[in-house]
C-alpha cells in the first residue's frame, strides 16, 4: 500500500460514521459513532488503569482489529513526532505514560509541589492529628479554636494524614496520620514521637502559693472598696 493510500484510510476511519448500525444479540441499534483515533485518546486520558483492546473497542464503538491497529498507529506517531508522553502496551493493556528522558521535569515538578512548606496552621492540626489520633475533625476544631476544615483537606491532599473509619457514638469521620508522615518526619512508628512535656511549660510556674497571694489581697480590697460609694457621702 502507498504512503497516500494509507493516509486516504486512515482519513477515511477517523471520520465520523453517523448511524451505524451494530448488531448485537440479534438486535440493531443505531448509534452515531466518534471518529476512532479521537475517541481512543479520550478514554485513555481519563483512564487510570491500562485498558485492553477488548474494553477499548467497547467503550467506542469499533471493532477490535480495528482499535488494535490504531492503537499502534497512534503510538508510532507519538514516537516519531517526540512527543512528551507516549502511548505504551504493558501487561496486556494500553495507557499513557510520560516519556523518559522527560522523567527530570516531571520530578522536579513532583517534588517541589510536595516540599512546599506548610503554614503554620497546618503543622498545629498535623500535630494534633499525630498526638491524639485517631481524631474527628470536630475534636482537632476544638482542641486549636478554630475551623479546621481547609487545613484537613490540605493534609489529605499531601498524603500525611488519612481517614481511619468512624466514630461509634457520633458518626464522624476519624483521621490518622499516613506512613507517609512517619517518612517525611524521619520515624518508624508513632511510638517514637517525642513527649510533649518538654515541650510544654511546667505546671508548677501556674501554682500560686498563699505568699504571693497574700501581697495582693489587700490592694485589690483597697481597690474594689475605692469604687464603693463612702457612707458618709
Amino acid at each position: 500500500m502507498t504512503e497516500t493510500s494509507t493516509e486516504e484510510a486512515v482519513a477515511v476511519e477517523d471520520q465520523v460514521v453517523e448511524d451505524e448500525v451494530v448488531e448485537s444479540e440479534g438486535e440493531t441499534l443505531s448509534i452515531p459513532l466518534a471518529a476512532l483515533r479521537p475517541a481512543l485518546e479520550a478514554v485513555l486520558m481519563v483512564a487510570d488503569q491500562p485498558l485492553d483492546e477488548v474494553n477499548l473497542a467497547t467503550a467506542v464503538g469499533y471493532p477490535v482489529t480495528a482499535v488494535n491497529e490504531a492503537l499502534a498507529q497512534l503510538a508510532a506517531e507519538y514516537d516519531e513526532a517526540v512527543r512528551g508522553f507516549e502511548l505504551r502496551n504493558v501487561a496486556g493493556g494500553w495507557r499513557y505514560y510520560t516519556r523518559e528522558e522527560y522523567a527530570p521535569v516531571v520530578e522536579r515538578f513532583v517534588l517541589e509541589g510536595q516540599q512546599a512548606r506548610l503554614t503554620n496552621a497546618a503543622l498545629e492540626t498535623l500535630a494534633v492529628v499525630a498526638y491524639k489520633q485517631p481524631v474527628s475533625r470536630s475534636r482537632v476544631s476544638a482542641i486549636r479554636g478554630v475551623n479546621v476544615d481547609g487545613v484537613m483537606r490540605t493534609l489529605l491532599t499531601r498524603g500525611l494524614v488519612e481517614e481511619a473509619g468512624t466514630d461509634v457514638e457520633t458518626g464522624a469521620h476519624l483521621y490518622r496520620t499516613t506512613t507517609y508522615f512517619l517518612e517525611r518526619i524521619g520515624i518508624t512508628s508513632l511510638d517514637e514521637l517525642p513527649e510533649l512535656a518538654p515541650f510544654v511549660p511546667d505546671m508548677d510556674e501556674f501554682d500560686l502559693d498563699e505568699e504571693s497571694i497574700a501581697p495582693s489581697a489587700p490592694v485589690a480590697s483597697s481597690a474594689a472598696d475605692a469604687d464603693e460609694p463612702d457612707d458618709g457621702e
